[in-house]
C-alpha cells in the first residue's frame, strides 16, 4: 500500500494517520519514531499488507518540491536515521518499509523526464547517505528506484548505481522495484539489477531483448530469483 504518512486505503478501509516525514524529522526522537512505526508494522499485518511504500528519504533541496512533506529534511544524516527506525519498527512484525525514491529525485515538476546533474562527491555526500544508512542499520527488503535520469542515464537503468553501491558496497539483500510508470527500458533495467517493473512492464520488449542478445536468461531469473526471495520473506 502506499505511504509514507500511514497507510494509504482507496476502498475506504480506514487506517491510522501517521505524521509526515517533516514532523517525524523535527522530533529528533529514534525510540518515539520506531515505537510509532512498531504500530504502523501491527496495523499493517491487520490489514495483510505486507510492504508500505515508504519512507520517503528524498532531500529538501528545494522549498517548492510538492513532495517535501513526505519527506524528512535537509540532513541525510538524520533522514538516514529516521527512516531506518522506521523500518527496524515495521519489521517486528514481520512487515517492511519500501525506501524511496533512489535517488536524487528532488523536484516534482517533469520528475518523469528530469536529468539531475550531480558530482560523485554529492551524489554519495547529500543524495545518497541517507540511503546508505538506511539499508546498513536497517537492511529493508525493498528499495525502489526513481522516475529521474541521473547524468544523462535514468537511475533504474544505472548498474553502477543498484548492482554496485547498493549491493555490492553497502551489501543490500532485497529487492528493487521501480516507480509506477516509469519510461525507462526494461530490459536495460533487468541489466542493471532493478528486479520489478512496476505499472508499465512489457514483456515483448523483454523477450526482444533477449532474442536480440540485450539480455541474458540469467539477468532475468537473478531478478526473478529477488522478487520470490521476498515473496517468501512476507508470506
Amino acid at each position: 500500500t502506499d505511504g509514507p504518512s500511514g497507510l494509504r486505503f482507496d476502498c475506504g478501509t480506514r487506517a491510522f494517520s501517521m505524521p509526515n516525514g517533516t514532523l517525524l524529522g523535527c522530533t529528533f526522537d529514534l525510540p518515539l519514531v520506531e515505537d510509532l512505526y512498531e504500530m504502523a508494522g501491527r496495523e499493517m499485518r491487520q490489514n495483510r499488507v505486507d510492504a508500505l511504500l515508504g519512507p520517503g528519504m528524498n532531500i529538501h533541496r528545494n522549498p517548492l518540491n510538492g513532495r517535501n512533506f513526505e519527506y524528512i529534511s535537509e540532513d541525510p544524516y538524520l533522514t538516514g536515521w529516521i527512516s531506518a527506525v522506521q523500518i527496524l519498527g515495521m519489521e517486528k512484525s514481520d512487515v517492511t518499509g519500501t525506501i524511496k525514491h533512489c535517488c536524487a529525485n528532488n523536484q516534482e515538476s517533469n520528475r518523469h523526464h528530469v536529468n539531475a546533474v550531480v558530482s560523485e562527491r554529492a551524489l554519495r555526500e547529500i543524495y545518497l547517505k541517507g540511503f546508505e544508512i538506511a539499508v546498513k542499520e536497517a537492511q529493508p527488503w525493498t528499495l525502489m528506484t526513481c522516475y529521474n535520469l541521473i547524468n544523462g542515464r535514468y537511475a533504474s537503468e544505472r548498474e553502477d548505481l543498484l548492482a554496485g553501491i547498493l549491493r555490492e558496497e553497502w551489501g543490500f539483500e532485497g529487492m528493487v522495484t521501480t516507480d509506477w510508470w516509469n519510461k525507462a527500458y526494461q530490459y536495460k533495467e533487468i541489466k542493471a539489477g532493478n528486479d520489478l517493473k512496476m505499472g508499465s512492464g512489457d514483456p515483448d520488449e523483454v523477450l526482444t531483448a533477449l532474442k536480440e542478445g540485450k539480455v541474458t536468461r540469467a539477468e532475468i531469473e537473478t531478478c526473478a530469483a529477488r522478487i520470490l526471495e521476498t515473496i517468501m520473506k512476507l508470506d
